[in-house]
């Protein structure tokens, strides 16, 4: 029996690059009952291709809302999955697609989720990926790997929809922070650590980018945002006018 998901999901294209894929997006949520498709500077999507493939999920593609980029069409998430293959240092430990439903453990019903998908020859940058809260891999064979966007789509509404959810158990409050709010905290504490030279000067951004994926996990309410704040705003008062370590000596 399909159950949809209890959480409100938001789809979201980092720029898109055929019509035809993003016509399929829209048959694959419309299949599963997701209506919010956000795109991040999309190619011409009210195309008739776009209509042609979207089948009855065309009226998908009128009430598509469009994004500067990917922070601002996740201002209003409180958890965000990133779909990528691709590993390394900067984009952090990858769930593998199966386990996509352990991300949601403890999560508020009324929390926003967003799953979020790249382009179409190379995905998401390590910095767009720096801003959700998690990256999932599909797992797919070596020789041919990438999947097409609508494919990648479909495949993790349907791992957030092959088993009822057990939504009584699930907290009212509190909510945690939104995107919109974390990513001020994060910019606050990032200009801190690289003014006190915090971190590896050949690789500064493989320390923050951990640090946001543990802040990410954490999950931190509106008042423990507000305290975390308070904090970096006392120790970068304590530091203005400390001349720095030096680096490298």
């Amino acid at each position: 029996m399909f159950e949809p998901c209890p959480w409100p999901l938001s789809i979201v294209l980092v720029e898109p690059q055929k019509p035809g894929n993003i016509g399929m997006v829209c048959r694959a949520m419309a299949n599963f009952g997701v209506d919010d498709l956000r795109l991040v500077n999309p190619c011409t999507y009210l195309h008739p291709e776009a209509r042609k493939f979207a089948v009855a999920g065309n009226h998908l593609l009128g009430s598509a809302r469009c994004y500067e980029d990917l922070a601002a069409a996740l201002a209003d998430s409180h958890l965000s999955i990133a779909a990528t293959r691709r590993a390394g240092r900067l984009r952090g430990e990858l769930v593998p697609s199966h386990q996509l439903t352990d991300l949601f453990r403890d999560l508020p019903r009324q929390a926003r989720v967003a799953l979020v998908f790249g382009r179409e020859d190379h995905g998401l940058t390590s910095e767009e990926l720096s801003l959700c809260s998690a990256g999932v891999r599909i797992h797919t064979s070596d020789e041919v790997g990438s999947l097409n966007l609508a494919q990648a789509v479909l495949a993790l509404l349907y791992e957030l929809h092959r088993r009822p959810w057990k939504t009584g158990s699930q907290k009212e409050e509190p909510l945690p922070a939104s995107h919109g709010d974390m990513e001020p905290m994060l910019r606050q504490m990032e200009q801190l650590l690289d003014r006190v030279g915090f971190g590896n000067p050949a690789c500064p951004g493989a320390s923050f980018h951990r640090l946001r994926r543990l802040f990410y996990r954490a999950r931190p309410d509106a008042e423990e945002l507000g305290l975390l704040r308070s904090l970096w705003g006392q120790l970068w008062e304590s530091v203005h006018d400390w001349p720095g370590r030096r680096r490298g000596g």
